[in-house]
């Protein structure tokens, strides 16, 4: 196993408003598939990859999530309350920064888990990750290798491993993210405090040549809606 981030942020607090009605009586973090809850499929692949702590933002059944919570001793896992307000992905990653430390870290949405393929995805996103030219580097999956996500929004990568981010329609993006990065903290210096999206914040670091990505090849499913998640059980179920 490849030396990596020894830490994780995982963003489990979202409403899960396209999960519904499932998510009507429970957090989408808790929506099982393949008998797994999704928040496990995640904290699970870290733990493989070396994580020993995790730090997990909640809001929607909060309670909920505690509770399932407290029962995972590996990683260790640490709460960002966000029962106040939803922060968004760079926002939640904010609060919590004095829980993460000040060095790179992990950060994994929850509605990700795939199928591995000849190199683990996240050994592969460790052995890009060079931290002297490169602030961000994000786990990405070719089109056409997964179940789940037909949005036009994705990346461009050149010869060595730089990204662009691009929401057009045309010319069609080679690469859709998978929900997983590692990122260097100090992105956010100045960024200040309340909602707000990394998405700013990656175009920003492609225009100066510090986002990067790593290509899995793994079959990913993005689980974001009840149909996704059918798809993703019954591609689970596929004999090997």
């Amino acid at each position: 196993m490849i030396p990596g981030p020894k830490r994780a942020m995982v963003l489990a607090a979202g409403l899960g408003t396209r999960m519904r009605p499932l998510t009507d009586t429970t957090t989408k973090a808790l929506v099982t598939v393949g008998g797994k809850a999704l928040i496990d499929h995640v904290l699970d692949r870290l733990a493989e990859a070396g994580v020993e702590e995790a730090v997990v933002n909640v809001h929607h059944f909060a309670d909920q999530m505690e509770d399932h919570l407290a029962g995972r001793t590996h990683p260790r896992i640490r709460i960002s309350d966000e029962r106040a307000e939803l922060l968004d992905s760079g926002g939640g990653i904010q609060l919590a920064r004095p829980l993460l430390g000040e060095d790179p870290f992990f950060v994994a949405n929850i509605d990700s888990i795939w199928i591995e393929g000849r190199t683990p995805a996240l050994e592969a996103l460790k052995r890009v990750w060079d931290p002297d030219k490169m602030d961000i580097a994000l786990l990405l999956v070719p089109r056409g290798q997964g179940i789940g996500f037909d949005s036009p929004r994705g990346f461009f990568m050149d010869a060595e491993g730089r990204l662009t981010h691009s929401a057009e329609p045309e010319p069609p993006t080679p690469y859709a993210n998978v929900g997983f990065q590692i990122m260097k903290p100090q992105v956010l210096d100045g960024a200040g405090e309340g909602a707000f999206s990394m998405v700013p914040i990656w175009r920003e670091l492609a225009a100066r040549g510090r986002l990067y990505g790593a290509v899995m090849d793994a079959f990913w499913m993005h689980v974001g809606d009840p149909a996704a998640r059918e798809a993703a059980e019954a591609r689970l179920n596929e004999p090997a």
